[in-house]
């Protein structure tokens, strides 16, 4: 049995979640960096081609990242378990473009032939995948459905990280597991799904295991 949840999101659920989520200081730190990397790699991939094809942005959420995604020139294409999710994603992701939005489920293999986006976007999905065989199948999958391009973030183990969240469920108790893994196992991962990683940049050096990796396929 996978160890994701599905949680099915009603419209007002998403709608308090995008209110509440990135509200405190230390989560708009987060949004700001999480923001101000994507931007630049967004940029420098934008300026590799002058046909820009599609994105695909899975798992969508709420569409955070809708509008920077359609400020470089790529076609959005939102994905997520939560039609909610989709349905708000579309609605951020509107602006002359129609917006795309379509429910998958990441382990169960995405409803799209080989090679379909210039770029596949999953960020902040892979800290709640915890084993290797999920990693793997969610990596391969993406292989399959990108061109040549996928932008991906995971938690690399790191001390200070662990037992900063250690303390938080002493203090706040939080049912949400984060999977943490080795750059080791994450890069043997990531060759076996058949990518090379070109960059490797953490979100905030020695305070955040966040990372986020920018693959090519082989």
């Amino acid at each position: 049995m996978s160890s994701l949840k599905s949680i099915p999101f009603n419209s007002c659920q998403v709608a308090e979640y995008e209110r509440r989520r990135y509200r405190g200081l230390d989560q708009r730190l987060v949004h700001w960096r999480e923001t101000r990397i994507l931007k630049k790699w967004l940029k420098e991939l934008a300026l590799q081609g002058d046909n820009l094809g599609p994105c695909l942005d899975a798992p969508c959420g709420y569409g955070r990242f809708s509008r920077l995604i359609l400020e470089n020139g790529f076609r959005l294409i939102s994905g997520d378990l939560s039609l909610a999710m989709v349905a708000r994603a579309r609605r951020r992701g509107y602006n002359n473009h129609f917006p795309i939005g379509i429910i998958l489920n990441m382990l169960t293999g995405l409803p799209f032939i080989d090679s379909s986006f210039d770029v596949v976007l999953s960020l902040r999905f892979f800290h709640h995948l915890h084993s290797s065989r999920e990693r793997l199948t969610v990596l391969t999958e993406i292989a399959r459905v990108t061109k040549r391009w996928a932008i991906v973030s995971f938690y690399k183990k790191q001390a200070l990280h662990i037992w900063q969240r250690r303390f938080r469920r002493i203090v706040k108790p939080s049912p949400t597991k984060i999977s943490m893994v080795s750059l080791v196992t994450f890069k043997q991962e990531v060759a076996a799904a058949g990518f090379c990683l070109r960059k490797l940049t953490p979100l905030c050096p020695g305070l955040h295991a966040q990372h986020f990796a920018l693959l090519e396929k082989k």
